[in-house]
């Protein structure tokens, strides 16, 4: 009987050798896990946002931030015609587009005489950027009243020229003589504004 015993206890010693021995089987699928996880972890990271691209279009000009002159005028077949300068005196760029209207006017106070200019066929109408001090120009032509008849032209002394700014409400000022018409005749006519003073 003791040999027996001896040999089935040893039996049960092989077998729970050999069931010991089977558990380092079972690391790949822990391994695996911890891979998953890894990977899971990469694919939740944000990708980087790029940064929205700055805006390079300047707001319109504003009078406040502007300046008007007139250059030196000059004669022209029946009349005559001088540059309506405009400074940019802010401290950041801005555009101007299209025509400034303009009338002759006396004062003070400021009274505006007859009918405003009307805008010019050429050049036609762009985009025009004013860094800080910065000009922008437009011609204006001033026909002689004495070219209209009485009932559309009473002629009337100006001392300026009220101006504004394309695209503005208010109006900015310049000294500048000239005869007017009270009435329906429009003497005057204006130009798109273009870069530089127009020297």
């Amino acid at each position: 009987m003791k040999p027996f015993l001896i040999a089935t206890l040893a039996a049960l010693g092989v077998v729970t050798c050999a069931c010991s021995s089977s558990s380092p089987a079972a690391q790949p699928a822990h391994t695996a896990t911890v891979t998953a996880n890894a990977a899971a972890s990469r694919s939740v990271t944000p990708a980087p946002t790029p940064s929205p691209p700055t805006s390079l279009v300047a707001a319109r000009c504003q009078t406040g931030h502007l300046s008007a002159s007139a250059g030196a005028p000059q004669g022209y077949r029946s009349g005559l015609q001088l540059v309506i300068i405009f400074k940019n005196t802010g401290t950041a760029a801005c555009t101007l587009h299209g025509w400034p209207r303009v009338w002759q006017s006396t004062g003070p106070p400021v009274t505006n005489i007859g009918q405003p200019a009307s805008e010019g066929p050429v050049p036609p109408a762009t985009v025009v950027t004013l860094p800080p001090n910065g000009t922008a120009s437009a011609r204006l032509q001033i026909e002689d009243s004495a070219t209209y008849s009485t009932p559309t032209c009473k002629p009337v002394k100006a001392t300026s020229l009220v101006v504004i700014p394309p695209g503005e409400k208010t109006a900015t000022h310049i000294s500048f003589g000239s005869t007017a018409c009270k009435g329906s005749a429009k003497l005057m006519r204006v130009t798109t504004v273009v870069q530089g003073s127009g020297g």
